[in-house]
């Protein structure tokens, strides 16, 4: 009766805060907080902002196929996203105080850290679609509910991540990866290092995995200084990182596969970053007898993969990501660039 109580209470509130639209956050916008070093301006924003977010991602669950809404793993996503909410509105008219600050971040800093296993979750119920898919006919209309669906839930994501991790790191008790960032923004981000970060860790998982792994070879272009300078920009590190992870992981994968386990050499995947005067390219080549033409209008389909599908692990961090196979990397990662 209580927990029927709590979800009736929470609905009104979603209701409410489900007419205001998110506001659109830039790079500036996330800078300027970092600048002016004004802990209480961001914390009145997001104790609406994040509300009106999750409020969002609830009305997209009406997307939802109505045979998953009932999975427990579904379930178990709305329970912490349920639990976020309540947690933020408790802030809705609280003074900015120092201790209402402290314990506003340290807040926030344990939803994004419930919050790791979300993507790995929903692979759950994204791989038990599939299986129903093979009992029966394919609806294409609920296939392709289910892919806006997850299309709108991960950019909300990112999002909402993208803010968090904002102003923990400003002004919490983590410290950004490196000394010159704003937060989560680099201004002076080295691309082929991110790249290179990138490619270690891909590289590990298939060491862990005992396969030989091609090299990388990286090089640069700057159009817009000298042809030779590093190429750096105005950016978060740690999004075209997840891009350039997941598809060196492919190419890598794609390489081995195609010259066979036994291979005493591979080609090296090559990377080659441009900066232009008005953006960025970042191509990854490599020798793994690219994809059908027929396959291609599947590549960013949450409901495909190329690989076996793998067994999924709870995991906060890479140390227990497959190689391939959850059907949810290119998607994602295209929603980041």
């Amino acid at each position: 009766m209580h927990l029927s109580r709590t979800v009736f209470k929470l609905s009104k509130h979603f209701e409410y805060y489900s007419k205001f639209q998110p506001t659109a956050v830039t790079l500036k916008s996330l800078i300027d907080f970092a600048v002016k070093d004004d802990i209480i301006a961001s914390y009145k924003f997001l104790r609406v902002e994040l509300l009106v977010r999750w409020s969002h991602m609830r009305k997209e669950m009406n997307y939802i196929p109505g045979r998953l809404l009932e999975m427990p793993s579904f379930k178990h996503i709305n329970s912490l996203y349920d639990q976020s909410f309540s947690e933020i509105l408790a802030f809705k008219n609280v003074e900015p105080t120092a201790t209402t600050l402290r314990n506003f971040t340290e807040t926030l800093v344990g939803i994004r850290r419930r919050h790791a296993d979300i993507v790995p979750t929903f692979a759950r119920v994204n791989n038990a679609y599939m299986e129903m898919e093979q009992t029966g006919p394919v609806d294409l209309i609920e296939k392709n509910r289910l892919q806006y669906f997850y299309d709108r839930i991960f950019i909300n994501r990112i999002g909402i991540r993208t803010l968090i991790y904002q102003h923990t790191l400003l002004f919490g008790n983590e410290s950004p990866p490196t000394s010159q960032q704003v937060g989560i923004i680099d201004p002076y981000c080295d691309v082929a290092r991110v790249v290179q970060d990138a490619y270690a860790t891909a590289k590990r998982l298939f060491e862990r995995a005992s396969y030989r792994v091609p090299d990388v070879e990286i090089t640069s272009y700057n159009a817009r200084q000298n042809e030779d300078s590093q190429v750096t920009i105005v950016y978060i590190p740690a999004h075209i990182y997840h891009i350039t992870f997941e598809l060196l992981k492919n190419s890598l994968r794609a390489t081995i596969e195609r010259h066979g386990l036994d291979a005493k050499t591979y080609p090296s995947v090559r990377v080659h970053i441009v900066k232009g005067h008005e953006d960025l390219t970042i191509e990854i080549a490599d020798r793994g007898g690219g994809v059908s033409r027929s396959k291609l209008s599947h590549l960013f389909h949450y409901m495909y993969s190329t690989a076996p599908k793998p067994q999924i692990e709870s995991t906060g961090d890479a140390k227990g990501t497959p190689i391939a196979g959850l059907g949810y990397g290119l998607p994602i990662a295209r929603l980041y660039a």
